[in-house]
């Protein structure tokens, strides 16, 4: 295993925002379960990574989140022919402890494993067990400490997320928000047969009555000793895509933002900033603002990746639509947006 370091300074800077209101938009389901795969990918669009976060610790006493932002990974695989990037959103819970771990060491953990670059799901499932079995032997770190974690790495065209939790990956495509990732929640069907399977139970939404998420890296008073089954796993789940020229941006959150926002609310306000500024860290710091606006209860954190030096275009509906009907996808857009009102 690869030499592991407890504790260090977050990646990016804490910054305040201020504002309070209302509202709580519905998850939009109606693009949760929309995919990219392999096809109509355009041969000649190369990517290029730059991104920006923003962080707040909310209505909370303390900040517990943390977040990792790696725009080229050149010095992480070597003078290899590809191009790459990693991004991560790790929030916290019980201390600062294992997000702090786990954003210092998992990429490490992924790099360093003998099935990357050949595969690199099984270096990725690898780290996250690794990363999850380290913070029980780390004499010096809180066992009740634990944190979701939601990772992106990219090699060339072809993107990788992994989660354990309840954090959010969404994918702006021409404007539509496509969900990367599913929220882990106790209540959630899939989740709730897992964990009553393994003896678990939920009370109130809540993993045995002590945790909101049903997958989490560390808590290891819930877990007991390395080896068992428990109800609370820290597998993650992955979803992997080709990227196309239609392929926008990425925005990764905690729940402390899909809480208050849909996730087609904040791929239009990103895709409506970048249009404006065409800055993926001021795009963030909105999110997070709307979000405080809308009286979210958590931490806040959200990193946005661009694959374009370029801001999105504008989205022209064609001449010969105008008079007749509006497009599907300007349809899912407008609903999207009304939704959010």
């Amino acid at each position: 295993m690869a030499s592991l370091t407890e504790v260090s300074p977050m990646i990016g800077d804490d910054k305040a925002a201020h504002l309070s209101s209302s509202g709580k938009p519905p998850r939009d389901l109606s693009e949760g379960d929309e995919r990219c795969g392999p096809e109509g990918d355009n041969t000649t669009f190369q990517p290029v990574f730059r991104s920006g976060s923003w962080s707040d610790k909310g209505p909370k006493r303390s900040m517990e989140d943390e977040f990792i932002c790696v725009d080229d990974l050149t010095d992480h695989i070597g003078s290899s022919s590809s191009t790459g990037a990693f991004y991560g959103v790790f929030d916290g819970h019980g201390g600062i402890d294992a997000a702090s771990f786990t954003k210092t060491n998992i990429l490490k953990l992924v790099t360093q494993d003998k099935h990357f670059p050949s595969n690199t799901k099984k270096a990725t499932r690898s780290a996250f067990v690794k990363t999850d079995h380290a913070l029980a032997d780390a004499p010096s770190l809180d066992k009740s400490s634990g944190t979701t974690a939601l990772t992106a790495l990219i090699l060339d065209k072809t993107m990788l997320i992994a989660n354990a939790g309840d954090s959010r990956a969404v994918l702006g495509k021409r404007g539509r928000a496509i969900e990367l990732s599913k929220d882990h929640k106790p209540n959630c069907t899939s989740e709730k047969l897992r964990i009553e399977k393994l003896g678990g139970v939920i009370y109130d939404g809540y993993l045995n009555g002590q945790l909101s998420v049903a997958r989490a890296l560390g808590d290891w008073h819930i877990k007991g000793t390395k080896g068992s089954l428990c109800p609370l796993s820290c597998e993650p789940e992955l979803e992997e895509i080709v990227l196309t020229e239609e392929d926008e941006f990425l925005i990764m959150g905690c729940d402390g933002l899909w809480d208050v926002m849909s996730s087609q609310c904040a791929v239009t306000m990103v895709r409506r900033e970048l249009m404006q500024h065409n800055d993926p860290e001021k795009c963030s710091q909105a999110l997070v603002k709307e979000a405080l606006q809308r009286n979210s209860c958590d931490n806040l954190t959200v990193v946005v990746v661009c694959f374009s030096k370029e801001p999105p275009p504008r989205i022209e509906i064609p001449k010969s639509h105008k008079r007749r009907s509006i497009s599907a996808e300007g349809l899912d857009l407008l609903k999207g947006v009304l939704n959010d009102l």
